[in-house]
């Protein structure tokens, strides 16, 4: 009986430990995309021009709509940042920056051969498609910790 009981108060706490380890792994990667979205964010809204050279070569320099992107990529970094304190406001924001990623790599798939030089469409496409995969999985960890009672296993 002794052991039994020694067995589950073992089990609790491997199961809180788990519970803290992938909350600690969604906060990493939310500010990771955090600091990805606000840096992108403030490439575009500072240097256009170089952000289009560098890595957005498709079709016509237009500054005004990528200063126009910059400002939608700087509020999802914001949001990011602010489910890093609030595990509530994970999966939501998580689930809308993955679906932005799905959309925004769908459209790099359609132009993936009008970037100049011709491989930046290819990496481009590839990098988005990853950052995608894993925003989704990171989406799903966050979801499944967000039903696991607090010192249950997940």
């Amino acid at each position: 009986m002794v052991q039994l009981v020694t067995v589950g108060a073992e089990h609790a706490t491997n199961a809180a430990a788990r519970s803290e380890q992938t909350a600690s792994t969604v906060a990493v990667g939310l500010a990771v995309f955090a600091a990805l979205q606000l840096g992108l964010a403030l490439f575009m809204a500072v240097a256009p021009h170089a952000f289009f050279t560098a890595i957005g070569p498709f079709g016509a320099f237009n500054a005004h709509y990528i200063r126009d992107v910059a400002s939608f990529y700087g509020a999802i970094g914001v949001g990011l940042l602010l489910a890093i304190g609030r595990p509530g406001w994970r999966v939501p924001v998580l689930a809308l920056t993955t679906v932005q990623y799905a959309l925004h790599s769908v459209n790099h798939l359609l132009d993936i051969a009008k970037a100049h030089p011709a491989w930046t469409g290819y990496f481009d496409f590839v990098s988005l498609a990853a950052a995608t995969a894993l925003l989704a999985w990171l989406w799903r960890t966050a979801a499944m910790q967000a039903r696991t009672p607090a010192g249950a296993a997940p």
